[in-house]
């Protein structure tokens, strides 16, 4: 159990770094987290704060390739797509950066002014 935790720690590190990497290369998405219009989310997912089509087909896109990195890593740990997407999800939005938007666990859209509220399940 603990080696599959590692894994997973491990591929979400990776995750991470691919998620920031991605806003270095593409101009859409770091504009649209600068300006609020996405934000992460406790699911794993990037979700739509405000915004028209080309901010709605951004996050869709970008959900695409996330989900296909929670299968392939999901498969490699053991662990099922949801499990991993949510691990995920709680690293992703304890890493949100000051003045980005992330999902509150009750459902609530917030900007990030300190330390991010985490789902208790995130522990």
């Amino acid at each position: 159990m603990k080696t599959k935790l590692l894994i997973v720690a491990g591929a979400v590190a990776l995750l991470g770094l691919s998620t920031m990497a991605m806003a270095q290369r593409d101009p859409a998405y770091a504009a649209a987290r600068e300006a609020k219009q996405v934000g992460e989310q406790p699911d794993g997912y990037l979700g739509v704060v405000s915004g028209g089509a080309s901010v709605q087909a951004l996050v869709r896109d970008i959900n695409i390739k996330r989900k296909a990195a929670y299968t392939a890593s999901a498969q490699a740990s053991g662990a099922t797509v949801e499990q991993f997407a949510f691990t995920s999800g709680c690293n992703l939005v304890a890493k949100v950066g000051q003045g980005e938007m992330y999902k509150t666990p009750s459902g609530q859209w917030k900007e990030n002014t300190g330390t991010p509220e985490l789902d208790p399940r995130c522990k």
